[in-house]
């Protein structure tokens, strides 16, 4: 099984130097896409599996023991986190496709969009799967550069803007993480992450929380947490519609995932759990408040990506085992969703030409099967019931008031807030751009919406009603998940197992 755990990040490498070798033959570089992608979701299924029912699986890349060599290692965390991603990635590039992105749409060269959708495929893995801080680092810098790449596409004169900005904050971000690494080498002697886990104990509590909280700035960056969070707002919306849909469902979620995988390994006991609560309420409100504000779907959909990654950043902060199963099943069901809500507002751009509220109306009558879509993926993120994301606010909400403390229990009054004006929001959209009366651009003869674009958006609403239909199973893999990271000996028992030198 171990040697599995490489493919998920050899796979959609070597396809993309193999879409670069076929750059002249469109249907080619599809099928090499969509290919790797979808072996990538089944080696992340098995890996699921296998990690569900017998534990982690581990490899040391180039046969060079831990800690001096690259490990990577796929857990029940990382492998959910695969099997998601992979879904994710592939139906957003059948969507892509239907698009006609990956040919001459948006002006974009042939040759460029399939070979760096799957770097940044390769870039997330990466990080996903990443035993040691130092390929963590490479796993961030892998995807950011293919989606330096990706927000520009097209070269406008806003994207170039926008895309700036985003460059400037994610190197940044990576300067500061580069920071703590070697901050963290000096102190410890290695940045296995199975390693840290004991002799980071040993440092004098100063030293261990300036670490700490060095490398909390730069993922809360990449996550976009509050205050850190201005940026995306501003850079995601420009982008071409499956690019900002796959940025917006996985590129934050990876910085949560670190935030998740050092905070319970590297780092347990809570000590920054006030904070990371103070935190994770502000992302929300002000989050939620921005996405109010908005009239152009997009960047109210940024401005609510913004506000529930405070949910995710809530049941980290708990540091126990439901809080910590509440938030990995958020992210999965965020992951989903969100991704999905800007997948649909790209079918509105096609099928209306804009995605301004203030030139669009009636799509309910002209576009019902995009007002079902929009629907339904709007009431499971407001959280309304059955829906999953009324579960795992419901899990997360339950495991803030178990602890019996008044910060956590304002944080769960600060989540329900955040989930009506969530429901607000969604509404006003409907009411909008959904049931009003058509409006210019909406009345104009439809733009067609081509069936790919249709059937990848309906895949994602599939799979979002199927993390509600098997929400019981879904929360026994991240019972099991948060149980062992909490624990920490499985991790660490899977890369040394005679323990860590």
């Amino acid at each position: 099984m171990s040697r599995l755990v490489a493919l998920p990040v050899v796979v959609p490498l070597l396809g993309a130097a193999l879409a670069l070798l076929v750059a002249g033959w469109p249907r080619a570089q599809r099928a090499v896409s969509v290919t790797c992608l979808a072996a990538t979701l089944a080696v992340a299924l098995v890996l699921l599996v296998h990690a569900y029912r017998e534990g982690p699986s581990v490899v040391q890349v180039g046969g060079w023991p831990a800690p001096v060599g690259i490990v990577l290692i796929a857990d029940q965390l990382a492998a959910l986190m695969l099997v998601v991603s992979a879904a994710v990635t592939l139906c957003v590039l059948l969507y892509s496709i239907g698009q006609g992105q990956g040919e001459a749409g948006e002006k974009a060269p042939v040759a460029i969009f399939h070979p760096t959708y799957l770097v940044l495929t390769a870039g997330v893995t990466n990080a996903f799967l990443a035993g040691d801080l130092f390929n963590l680092f490479v796993g961030f810098e892998i995807l950011l550069a293919a989606s330096f790449v990706l927000i520009t596409l097209g070269g406008t004169e806003t994207r170039i803007r926008t895309g700036s900005t985003y460059v400037v904050v994610s190197i940044l971000s990576s300067l500061t993480f580069l920071t703590a690494l070697g901050l963290v080498y000096a102190a410890t002697g290695t940045v296995n992450m199975a390693q840290l886990a004991s002799r980071l104990d040993a440092l004098p509590d100063g030293v261990r929380l300036s670490l700490q909280l060095l490398l909390l700035l730069a993922f809360g960056v990449k996550a976009a947490v509050f205050p850190l969070s201005a940026w995306l707002p501003d850079s995601y919306p420009t982008a071409p519609a499956p690019v900002t849909a796959v940025f917006a469902g996985l590129l934050t979620k990876v910085g949560v995932y670190a935030i998740i995988r050092t905070e319970t390994l590297l780092f347990p006991g809570g000590r920054v759990a006030v904070l990371l609560m103070l935190v994770a309420g502000a992302t929300m409100l002000v989050g939620i408040l921005g996405a109010v504000a908005q009239s152009d779907m997009k960047r109210l959909f940024s401005f609510t990506l913004v506000s529930h990654i405070g949910f995710m950043i809530f049941g980290v902060a708990l540091s126990t085992v439901a809080g910590l199963s509440g938030a990995i099943f958020y992210v999965v069901h965020h992951i989903t969703i969100q991704t999905t809500l800007f997948l649909v507002a790209g079918l509105v751009e096609v099928r209306a030409g804009s995605t301004d509220l203030r030139r669009i109306g009636g799509l309910s009558r002209v576009a019902p099967l995009v007002a079902v879509l929009f629907f339904v993926s709007a009431m499971n993120l407001a959280g309304i019931p059955p829906f999953s994301g009324f579960l795992g606010k419901l899990g997360l909400f339950q495991a803030g008031v178990a602890t019996g403390r008044v910060l956590p229990g304002a944080l769960v009054a600060a989540g329900a807030v955040t989930s009506l004006l969530t429901l607000y929001v969604a509404s006003r959209v409907w009411n909008i751009a959904f049931w009003r009366a058509p409006r210019l651009a909406t009345a104009e003869p439809p733009g067609r919406l081509p069936a790919l674009m249709l059937g990848a958006t309906v895949a994602l609403v599939a799979l979002g009603l199927t993390l509600t239909v098997g929400a019981g199973p879904l929360f026994a893999v991240t019972v099991d998940a948060a149980t062992d990271l909490l624990a920490r000996t499985p991790y660490v028992r899977a890369v040394f197992p005679e323990g860590p030198p």
